[in-house]
């Protein structure tokens, strides 16, 4: 599994960063000792020998770095280090070999464990994996078994306090669960039959069976796992810039090196060109980046927004133009039935039964506001006996040997219907909803209005994103234009499309970007596929247990709250200006010093413990990031949910006796 292999890379990681700390340490007893027998002992010998194995144990694992590098065509940095502890023992200078040995190594042990840390959230993410699960046999008692072997179509038992060990569906009992570690929300989630819960999920109060659909790698935290993993290995433009030049870095410092040694000589001259080099290894400056990044991604990532691609994350403070989906992005998704209007002669039962029989294989919004209104209405459904769905413009199905369309009024013209019914005054559809209309063999037999509500949080985001700059703000939507006027007015949308289908959505994204904009499109990660993969940046909403929404955007927010986006912006550039503090501490560093080195007005055992302290300081400025943006962990947003139970409670839902004829 990869979370396994993860694992295995991690505390091997930590094996070798633990042997290096013993060297460490025992190679500095024996250079402290070394002053202390010279303090004892008349005799500087036993002084020297003390300094001497002292600066082999901390000077040995940076010399085979070196060489195991060099034997690979590198030019390694540590290649100045080493350089600088074999000079000085070659002049005898055991004490300073030592010394400056066990701050460089000091140095190397603070960028290993930065580069552990970089992995922290993922260890914390591995360690909410449960090792075992309690899976019900058929016979309904209970076995313990490793969480490793849990397949789909497995039935486990969760009790209170107990970390769920795969995905799956709640087939019986009700719970809390805390979801933070997935989505980013704060408050703890209710959740009862037929909801889905996420493996890595802490559960407060209740028991839960749940049927397995994911398990292992594949589940929501496994991937999230694996996607924290990649974007931590990928490089922004400026890590690559460091990179190239790395290779006559080395080259030019030995060569300055050489030259003050060369017109200086003698053991003067020996110790500027040590100081120089020490000084020249430029930690300071290769922590830099990976630091700052490193603590964005992990600041990102605890408020559920899961980063592709640190590139990605570099580029979002630049956003000029912002691309919005409308269903499930600045509204809730969820519709409800609000009117309905059957033809003359048609009773208003039947119309909804046979638009919710025939819309019942979709798994569209539109379905699942029929399917819920009919049920609530206790209409018996029929499966269709043939079923056809049109993205973006309707169904086609066949139900009790009649064929039922359902979809735009475009849609039902294509197909031949009659909608001269339409020209009637009292049959005009209302402004502001949407309208499926259904036909009965080619006959339009009445109209069926959904809305959607928006969401509170949208418009806060959307405020926000125009206070950061960000010019353009467009919806785009395949409803109709009275709906979309709505929705983008109560949005604040600079501009507004409606009727569009899913290919035109991307020839809108290429229009922006030849303007000159750079492009972030925002969507649920399904039809809006292409647009996402067109976008310079692009977010997919509420991504837990989406294969497609992570598959298809570059950074994926696992919950529904849009007041990420401008945090996500406002991070980008924090991060940015982090980088540029610590590249300008770590170049000043390295000019400063090595002139006062050139100079003679720094000794090398100063100058590695400016090293230190310089990488330390870098260390602790990118570290500020991890606290960025945690007021956005109080106060949440309400959900989708609770918006739309405050909206329409249970008694205010239609049913076929308060549906309108």
């Amino acid at each position: 599994m990869a979370h396994d292999h993860l694992k295995d890379s991690i505390e091997a990681q930590t094996g070798r960063s633990t042997i290096l700390l013993i060297v460490t340490l025992m190679g500095g007893l024996l250079v402290i000792n070394s002053f202390v027998a010279e303090w004892i002992f008349p005799d500087k010998q036993y002084s020297a020998i003390f300094a001497l194995i002292g600066a082999i144990c901390l000077g040995a694992p940076l010399a085979f770095h070196s060489l195991k590098h060099l034997g690979h065509g590198d030019m390694p940095m540590e290649l100045l280090v080493t350089l600088a502890i074999g000079a000085a023992i070659s002049i005898e200078k055991y004490q300073e070999a030592g010394v400056i040995a066990f701050f460089m190594v000091i140095a190397t042990l603070i960028e290993t464990r930065t580069a552990l840390g970089a992995r922290a959230s993922i260890e914390s993410l591995i360690r909410l994996t449960p090792t075992k699960a309690h899976r019900i046999r058929p016979d309904g008692t209970e076995e313990e078994v490793e969480a490793r072997l849990l397949r789909p179509g497995d039935l486990i038992r969760v009790r209170p306090g107990d970390n769920i060990a795969a995905d799956g569906v709640v087939v019986a009992g009700e719970s809390t669960l805390n979801q933070a570690t997935i989505t980013g929300e704060s408050m703890p989630v209710d959740k009862a039959v037929n909801d889905e819960v996420f493996n890595g999920t802490l559960n407060l109060t209740g028991s839960l069976d749940i049927r397995v659909t994911r398990a292992g790698a594949e589940t929501t935290l496994g991937r999230v796992q694996k996607l924290i993993m990649n974007a931590e290995q990928t490089r922004i433009p400026l890590m690559r810039i460091i990179d190239q030049y790395a290779n006559w870095y080395t080259p030019t410092i030995l060569m300055l090196a050489f030259l003050v040694w060369f017109f200086i000589r003698g053991p003067e001259g020996m110790s500027r060109a040590i100081a120089m080099l020490v000084v020249a290894c430029p930690c300071a400056l290769v922590l830099a980046t990976p630091t700052a990044m490193v603590a964005a991604l992990s600041c990102a990532a605890r408020l559920g927004i899961l980063v592709k691609n640190v590139s990605t994350l570099e580029g979002a403070r630049n956003l000029t133009s912002i691309m919005f989906d409308k269903t499930g992005t600045l509204t809730t998704g969820e519709l409800t039935v609000t009117q309905m209007k059957p033809a003359p002669g048609v009773d208003g039962a039947m119309l909804l039964k046979l638009a919710a029989s025939a819309d019942s294989l979709s798994r569209h919004p539109n379905a699942k506001a029929l399917m819920a209104v009919a049920q609530k209405a206790r209409l018996s459904l029929v499966r269709p006996g043939q079923f056809e769905e049109v993205t973006g413009k309707g169904v086609a199905a066949r139900v009790n040997g009649d064929e039922i369309l359902v979809g735009r009024n475009t849609f039902l013209a294509d197909r031949g219907v009659d909608l001269s019914l339409l020209n009637d005054p009292s049959f005009k559809e209302p402004e502001g909803i949407s309208v499926l209309y259904v036909s009965r063999n080619g006959q339009l037999i009445g109209w069926i209005g959904l809305e959607d509500r928006t969401r509170d949080e949208a418009r806060e985001a959307i405020a926000e994103l125009r206070d950061l700059g960000v010019r353009t703000i467009t919806m785009v939507t395949g409803d109709k234009w009275s709906v979309a006027r709505r929705v983008a007015g109560e949005m604040g949308c600079t501009d507004v499309y409606a009727e569009v289908l899913p290919s035109h959505k991307l020839e809108l994204v290429d229009q922006m970007k030849r303007k000159g904009h750079r492009v972030a499109v925002i969507g649920d990660g399904v039809n809006d596929a292409p647009a996402l993969a067109a976008g310079d940046l692009s977010v997919a909403m509420g991504a837990a247990g989406s294969d497609v929404a992570i598959n298809s955007a570059s950074i994926a927010l696992m919950n529904n709250d849009l007041r990420r986006l401008p945090f996500l912006v406002r991070l980008s550039r924090a991060a940015t200006s982090v980088i540029w503090q610590n590249m300008l501490l770590g170049i000043t560093y390295i000019v400063v010093l090595e002139t006062l080195g050139a100079l003679g007005k720094i000794s090398p055992m100063l100058a590695a413990f400016l090293h230190v302290v310089a990488s330390a300081i870098v260390i602790f400025n990118s570290a500020r990031l991890v606290r960025f943006g945690e007021h956005l962990q109080t106060g949440e947003a309400p959900s989708a949910e609770q918006s739309q139970a405050r909206t329409y409670g249970p008694s205010s839902l239609p049913s076929a006796a308060a549906v309108p004829a």
